[in-house]
């Protein structure tokens, strides 16, 4: 058996030079973590971070067809969109669970851009091929494209020295495609996976290295520093947000996930009519966050136990916040124990650690 040939995103000899820890994500070399998941969590939340999330995927959908062809696959409203406006949607498989979640972006008529996680560029792809009766173009242009997050309170001061475009007045979930740090194009989104104030920046993969040497250099005396993938687990935790192949999957409906603010009801989806029927009955399980009373930090899998110490669900995400200092996670339990505020046990190593259920985010921000 060979070894299987990892993919390389073009930032990779730069995080090597940086002695960035480097594991395999989806396919793809990727930093895990530089100093440390504490120090670069903190990093991003008080000052500024960047990370290298050219792993995910990009799908362009263009031409006649297109707007019909995203309505089917998509739960959210497309129609909603106007050139430069983002949409969080997840695309529905047929037996109920979740095929991706996704961002749509509305480049202008006719020509959207589809941000899709890295594990699954691939099935995704097929997925919307398959349901492709409207004539639309799909190309996937992931293997072109670089992508930078810069995420943290200060990202507003470092960017706004590299660009004309205003970023002050960028609206969350839009974007702008401008130039930037003098590279042509640039596609710059006030989006990130943190809850942090920051933008996603999108260029063809010649200027990557150009970016990150500008972004630094902006951003020396601000300290901004390049993040690994532990920490933006640990940022998005804190906010509840979902990873898919960890809170949902193809098994998971997008109502239970607690996704139906992305699921609109008011036009015809992939197997919208069972979800519609879901919803009015209520849903078997529902997806919850939690924190640990006592010391323990919860982790994937575990099992979720009521105060009778019966099995009612399991942990999909779990950490110890770096923000908190306490165990935090989300998962699923069965629906009549989801209330906020009820106390459920964590099953941490055939001890029942005590926890109670709470409101996401985590942290407010």
């Amino acid at each position: 058996m060979g070894t299987v040939k990892l993919k390389k995103t073009a930032f990779n000899a730069i995080h090597h030079a940086l002695g960035g820890k480097m594991v395999e994500f989806a396919g793809y070399e990727m930093p895990v973590q530089y100093k440390g998941v504490t120090h670069e969590h903190e990093v991003v939340r008080n000052n500024v971070g960047v990370f290298d999330v050219s792993h995910m995927g990009e799908i362009s959908i263009q031409g006649k067809g297109s707007l019909e062809l995203i309505q089917k696959i998509t739960t959210n409203d497309v129609s909603k969109l106007y050139p430069g406006k983002v949409q969080y949607s997840c695309m529905p498989n047929d037996t109920g669970g979740i095929v991706d979640d996704l961002l749509v972006y509305k480049i202008s008529k006719n020509d959207y851009l589809l941000v899709v996680n890295a594990s699954n560029i691939q099935k995704d792809l097929e997925w919307i091929i398959k349901n492709n009766s409207f004539g639309a173009e799909v190309t996937n242009i992931s293997d072109s494209v670089s992508l930078l997050a810069v995420q943290g309170p200060k990202s507003i001061d470092i960017l706004q020295k590299l660009t004309d475009i205003n970023l002050k007045d960028m609206e969350y979930y839009t974007f702008t495609i401008g130039e930037l740090a003098h590279i042509p194009n640039a596609l710059v989104s006030a989006t990130g996976y943190t809850g942090e104030s920051g933008f996603e920046i999108y260029v063809e993969n010649k200027y990557a290295a150009h970016l990150w040497e500008a972004i630094f250099e902006a951003g020396k005396d601000e300290g901004v520093e390049p993040i690994g993938l532990a920490a933006r687990d640990t940022l998005r935790l804190e906010m509840g947000y979902c990873l898919y192949g960890n809170d949902i999957d193809d098994t998971t409906s997008p109502l239970e996930a607690g996704l139906g603010w992305i699921t609109k009801f008011t036009k015809d989806f992939v197997y919208s009519g069972f979800l519609s029927i879901q919803k009015e009955k209520g849903v078997p399980k529902k997806l919850v966050g939690f924190e640990i009373e006592d010391k323990g930090i919860p982790r994937h899998g575990y099992e979720i136990l009521d105060s009778n110490r019966q099995i009612i669900g399991a942990v999909t995400s779990g950490t110890l916040s770096p923000t908190l200092k306490k165990g935090i996670g989300i998962g699923y339990v069965a629906a009549n124990s989801s209330k906020i505020g009820n106390e459920i046990f964590i099953n941490i190593r055939n001890k029942a650690v005590k926890a109670v259920i709470v409101k996401t985010p985590f942290i407010k921000k």
